[in-house]
């Protein structure tokens, strides 16, 4: 079993030895941890992966050899049930109808209707314009269309719940994508300064011919490394809306790694709150307070948020307006206080730029970042390395 978990892992690419191999035998050999299927997963995960962009990539090998669950890089595809495909009742309308059927109006309004719906509701309700239920006009439930609403479980179909109640899984990026990373790499050296800095370690070539000649003697001149000292804050919308645009994060997420020797990355939903994450996993219980980051990385560092900046207004404006938690201050006091701390800062929108006027919460996103917000590609990316190149 444990020699195909091997093989597994080489060939989805995580560079996994013989000598970790047995290192992994010797520390189940000595009970190092609990005999239990989430213990062995740290230790094989601790053991193996050495590359936190190749932490998704080993979870697939790990369901694959322990749970036998299909993988996009295995030869097989699973069967997945029409019913998983499609919810039920999924009601399509025309524009005309859709633009018939009417907000509650405010986010207060909407928030203590569903109050009274959930205390009123008895049942299971499904292609109706009030209860909260599936494939209707109801601003509560799933599957259905309302300009305003809130989702609770199911699939997003329009994109305009303004919040959203079930549990949610997101992915960790992997920055191992090659396919059309180099030309990002290329975009993102414009931004690169090189310094040199530290003890003198390298042979200064010139300095040492022209010292040698001119003192009649070898007279050898030292100098330290050339390296790059930009230093970067990374911020990577994750999940929902974003999971279209996951393969091209990917590419920059992988280019702006081998690019940048200081580079710290954040995940976050939507829209900045109090508190951000490293690992998807651990998203809920393993944060790091926004303040943490304002306080730990100085007015140096280069920020850059990566996301579609396509929500409900109210996650950017309202306290509690996050689809995800209560949060008790709203998304723009948080970008204000990240701007105002980092003034080289720009946002990158994978979405078209033609699209963003169709949408109010972009709109507001990019006065909030004072127009600095740049299309997700090579131009796009030129120009916002432009902006972050310039004196603040």
């Amino acid at each position: 079993m444990f020699l195909g978990f091997l093989d597994e892992l080489r060939a989805a690419g995580i560079p996994a030895s013989l000598k970790e191999h047995l290192v992994l035998l010797e520390a189940l050999d000595r009970e190092v941890v609990e005999r239990t299927p989430e213990a062995f997963y740290y230790l094989a995960r601790t053991t193996y992966v050495k590359d936190e962009g190749l932490l998704d990539r080993f979870d697939q090998v790990f369901a694959k050899v322990f749970r036998g669950i299909s993988t996009s890089y295995g030869t097989q595809s699973a069967d997945i049930p029409e019913d998983w495909l499609k919810a039920v009742a999924q009601k399509y309308l025309t524009p005309e109808e859709m633009a018939k059927i009417e907000s509650l109006g405010s986010w207060d309004e909407i928030m203590e209707t569903l109050k009274q719906r959930l205390a009123e509701q008895e049942g299971r309700h499904q292609g109706g314009s009030k209860w909260i239920g599936t494939g209707g006009t109801s601003p509560y439930g799933n599957s259905g269309y309302n300009p305003e609403g809130v989702r609770i479980g199911g699939e997003s179909t329009h994109k305009r719940a303004l919040k959203v109640w079930e549990g949610r899984e997101f992915r960790n990026l992997d920055n191992t994508r090659e396919l059309g990373t180099r030309n990002i790499k290329i975009a993102l050296r414009r931004l690169r300064r090189f310094a040199r800095e530290g003890a003198a370690e390298e042979l200064d070539l010139d300095a040492t011919i022209a010292g040698t000649a001119k003192q009649g003697w070898l007279d050898v001149h030292m100098r330290p490394e050339r390296h790059n000292a930009v230093k970067l804050l990374l911020f990577l919308d994750i999940g929902g809306s974003m999971d279209p645009f996951v393969r091209l994060c990917e590419e920059l997420f992988s280019a702006a790694t081998s690019e940048f020797k200081n580079l710290e990355f954040f995940y976050f939903h939507n829209c900045v709150y109090e508190g951000v994450w490293k690992d998807n996993r651990r998203r809920f219980t393993e944060r790091t307070p926004t303040w943490d980051v304002l306080h730990k990385f100085g007015h140096d560092y280069k920020l850059v948020f990566v996301g579609d900046a396509s929500m409900s207004p109210y996650e950017i404006t309202h306290p509690g307006g996050s689809v995800e938690h209560m949060n008790e201050e709203a998304g723009a006091v948080w970008m204000h206080r990240l701007t105002n701390t980092y003034p080289a800062a720009v946002w990158l929108n994978p979405v078209p730029e033609e699209q963003w006027g169709y949408s109010q919460s972009v709109r507001i996103m990019r006065e909030l970042m004072n127009d600095r917000m740049y299309p997700l590609t090579l131009a796009g990316l030129d120009g916002a390395m432009r902006e972050l190149s310039r004196k603040h």
